[in-house]
């Protein structure tokens, strides 16, 4: 009977008989993984401009013609440090998932939004945000309207530069890419973005 005792004491838990030492679960990883870096395909690139927005995409699906938001993110127009070409990305906050990227051309134009001089509105022929080549009508919203203005700015002097580097070149380098100008009844009349 003391044999039981002496046993049953040996396993009381109380928290009189409990090691604060041994109470606290250790955990210790089997593999030890190597620190990899990962190429955000931004390297090569020079950042000229970068600022928070919201995106837009103007979408005509099921007969239904409404604007999408896309994500909200930092905006960014990098010039390739090689190349000289520019263009426009844009990644969602957490995911960092691509939701807008396309070259900026010659042809652009930022308009402003219906109602909002916080916002602007332009097309683009290929937009790669889907991994997949497609002509987007694209819209952006900035928190106030100084900011919308230093991108306006910022857009229009990677436009210009864009147009000087294809005039220097020659014609057909950039025009064989995009060889129509958008007009303005390409683009579909406008909402005013809510807040």
């Amino acid at each position: 009977m003391a044999a039981a005792k002496e046993t049953q004491e040996e396993h009381d838990t109380s928290p009189e008989n409990v090691d604060d030492a041994n109470s606290k679960p250790r955990f210790e990883s089997i593999n030890c993984l190597p620190e990899q870096s990962i190429k955000t395909l931004e390297e090569d690139e020079e950042e000229l401009f970068k600022m928070r927005a919201k995106l837009f995409r103007f979408a005509c699906e099921n007969g239904l013609r409404e604007w999408k938001e896309r994500g909200t993110g930092d905006v960014k127009l990098l010039k390739h440090k090689e190349k000289g070409t520019i263009r426009l990305l844009m990644r969602r906050d957490k995911t960092l998932k691509i939701c807008a990227n396309h070259y900026i051309t010659p042809f652009m134009e930022l308009k402003p939004s219906a109602g909002s001089d916080r916002a602007w509105v332009w097309n683009t022929l290929g937009d790669f945000a889907d991994e997949s080549l497609k002509p987007e009508v694209l819209a952006i919203r900035f928190l106030n309207a100084e900011n919308a203005q230093k991108f306006k700015a910022a857009f229009e002097d990677c436009r210009k530069e864009v147009e000087e580097r294809g005039k220097k070149a020659g014609e057909g380098c950039f025009l064989s890419f995009y060889p129509l100008k958008m007009s303005s009844a390409n683009i579909p009349r406008l909402p005013v973005l809510c807040s």
